[in-house]
């Protein structure tokens, strides 16, 4: 390896090379290649089925990858998958809390799933409730928190074992604008002390132009635009939104109509939950 290319390594949280995945007669992800970059927060944007959570889901070991496809700070997923997921802490697109547990017991139990010493679980767990504002809330059941409040007791959960990156699958689907201020406010405190890098899907323009360093946009299994928002708004002309960037690239409109149906699925969940 050059002294170039190792530089280049160093400064690399994911990447992805020829990555591939089909069901059946379906293509997912076709031949995607993509980098994000220690330290940022990175936005992987597109209409559904454009195969976002099908490569959240391989770079998160929940599915398989080919060797070589994709690593993780320098570690190969498909190789290593265990060493990956200590690296990793994921909030998926479906809400996972247990609502029958409290807040405190929820994080308890990802504490032991991620194997934290016992010595230090109390003092772990008290720590990534307070992160997220819950420790007022802790001895509750889950049942009876709002969704915003549910969605940060999950990032409580993907912070436990102090990940390097934090994957986030529609982490804000469902939410008040109020609630989605307060998940990202914690979400950019973290990142700020911790220098943790951020991958992030979100069906949220405005979301993404606000809140994200760089952005791809993912449509029928590859990567059609890549930048910060900036430079793909500019691409497009002074008054450009990333609406338009969206309709540019995948010649459709993002909305709760049409085939969006994971994100109502998802909504409703959230709903039970608030």
């Amino acid at each position: 390896m050059s002294a170039q290319e190792t530089a280049q390594q160093t400064q690399t949280a994911v990447r992805c090379v020829g990555l591939y995945q089909r069901f059946g007669d379906t293509v997912a992800v076709d031949g995607l290649d993509l980098e994000v970059r220690r330290g940022e927060v990175f936005g992987l944007l597109g209409p559904n089925g454009a195969g976002k959570t099908t490569t959240i889901r391989m770079i998160t070991t929940l599915l398989p990858a080919p060797p070589g496809a994709i690593e993780v700070f320098g570690v190969d997923v498909a190789r290593r998958r265990t060493a990956v997921r200590r690296l990793i802490g994921y909030v998926p697109q479906q809400l996972s809390v247990d609502a029958t547990l409290t807040g405190r017991e929820n994080v308890g139990l990802f504490a032991r799933l991620f194997d934290v010493p016992r010595r230090q679980r109390a003092e772990r767990v008290a720590e990534a409730l307070a992160a997220m504002d819950l420790t007022d809330v802790a001895d509750r059941p889950a049942k009876n928190y709002s969704g915003g409040m549910v969605r940060r007791l999950e990032l409580a959960q993907a912070l436990i074992s102090a990940p390097r990156l934090l994957v986030l699958d529609e982490p804000t689907v469902g939410l008040d604008p109020v609630a989605r201020d307060g998940v990202w406010t914690r979400i950019e405190h973290i990142k700020a002390t911790t220098a943790m890098t951020v991958l992030v899907t979100t069906h949220l323009m405005q979301e993404a132009d606000h809140r994200c360093d760089r952005v791809a946009l993912m449509h029928r299994g590859r990567i059609r635009a890549l930048g910060t928002p900036a430079e793909l708004r500019g691409a497009l002309g002074p008054t450009a939104t990333l609406d338009d960037v969206f309709r540019a690239h995948t010649g459709d409109r993002l909305d709760d109509r049409g085939d969006l149906r994971d994100v109502r699925a998802t909504r409703r969940t959230a709903r039970r939950v608030s």
